[in-house]
């Protein structure tokens, strides 16, 4: 029996993440299987040895697809378990060159072929004879390759099976268009409009749920509070049109820096954003704020013409971050209500935000358990920012 293989779906939802949307694909759709079913009614079309999905990574995806790296998503046949989450350069290989040219190719016998590349048989240990394969397009963007090898009964592919899958290519991209539909149905209630995040409310709600799962296992977790500095200028000079694509530009920013599996972030209202990160130390914590700081700081905003017709207008150098992080070290026999240990939580991550604010902006603040941030902005933050 052929066996059809994918990413699991914490890995796989990256990849099917794509910025025109803005939004995460969590939820009821059992995304594995819309690929293994995928994979298997191409076989079905054009009986194979061994098949493939590979798509691009949206959080590295540049304009120049030759650049770009496609990543074995779903897989069947020889050793084809081996090859889930491995990169491929679109440099390489008849799949890279379908991705870059956008167009369907079939190899009859890759011996002869100059754009044949041999590394994948080598690693797996697999011997290729003939490819066919057809680039997987979301709404006008080639977004990855459906790729079949060695045709059954040891013919060779033909055009007319390039011809049979170019067809089907048409059904895959409806299938993972109406995946995304259907997720972006699921997500709107817990997202922002503009920034694609999460919401605040929703945010608590993943916060407690956070928390309480620290209790049981006892593991660390931080929370970030992130404000940007001096946006008001961008506002103030370029209009609140521009401000709001920096926004949003900031939160892909954000989604592309935060991929740690379980991990929430919000546009907590305005121009601030919350990150929880659970099992997760602090000095990882700060790790990965200093990296956001930097890559905030170093960012070229509006590079390209908006939607709303302004011309791109390169900002650099105006926007940076305050940034302040609070430890969560759990206690198993806490009998602090999970809401007022939430709240403690946010108020020190705030306040480690104002004191950073307070020491210069752009830079980092740690607010240790059980340290208390004196002479800061106090009371119930889910009054305050609600």
């Amino acid at each position: 029996m052929i066996q059809f293989h994918a990413l699991e779906i914490p890995q796989l939802e990256r990849f099917l993440e794509r910025q025109r949307s803005g939004l995460s694909l969590r939820g009821e759709i059992d995304l594995d299987l819309v690929l293994r079913q995928i994979l298997q009614k191409a076989y079905e079309f054009v009986p194979s040895e061994s098949g493939s999905i590979l798509l691009d990574d949206p959080y590295r995806k540049v304009a120049n697809r030759r650049e770009n790296e496609l990543v074995f998503v779903a897989t069947f046949g020889h050793a084809s378990r081996d090859l889930i989450g491995h990169r491929l350069s679109a440099q390489y290989g008849i799949v890279g060159r379908v991705y870059q040219a956008g167009t369907p190719y079939v190899s009859a016998e890759v011996d002869h072929d100059r754009y044949f590349y041999s590394a994948i048989d080598e690693q797996i240990g697999h011997k290729t004879h003939s490819i066919v394969a057809v680039p997987i397009y979301i709404g006008k963007n080639v977004c990855g390759v459906l790729e079949l090898v060695n045709r059954l009964e040891g013919k060779a592919f033909t055009q007319r099976d390039m011809t049979l899958l170019e067809i089907f290519a048409g059904y895959t991209s409806f299938m993972l268009q109406n995946a995304l539909d259907a997720k972006r149905a699921h997500e709107l209630a817990k997202r922002d409009d503009l920034t694609g995040l999460y919401n605040d409310r929703w945010f608590n709600v993943r916060l407690n749920e956070v928390l309480g799962d620290a209790r049981k296992t006892g593991r660390e977790a931080v929370l970030i509070f992130m404000d940007l500095d001096r946006f008001k200028v961008i506002n103030d000079c370029h209009g609140h049109q521009a401000g709001s694509q920096v926004l949003r530009e900031v939160g892909f920013l954000l989604k592309r820096m935060v991929n740690q599996e379980n991990a929430a972030v919000a546009r907590y209202g305005g121009d601030e954003f919350v990150m929880v990160l659970p099992d997760t130390t602090i000095e990882q914590g700060l790790k990965i704020s200093e990296e956001i700081r930097d890559a905030i700081s170093s960012a070229v905003y509006l590079s390209s013409e908006s939607g709303f017709t302004m011309p791109p207008l390169n900002l650099h150098g105006i926007l940076s971050a305050s940034i302040g992080i609070a430890q969560h070290l759990p206690d198993a026999k806490s009998t602090l209500p999970l809401d007022a240990e939430k709240n403690d939580l946010l108020r020190r991550a705030d306040a480690a935000m104002y004191r950073a604010k307070s020491r210069g902006k752009n830079q980092v603040v740690i607010a240790h358990a059980g340290e208390a941030m004196h002479g800061e902005p106090g009371g119930d933050l889910s009054e305050l920012r609600h």
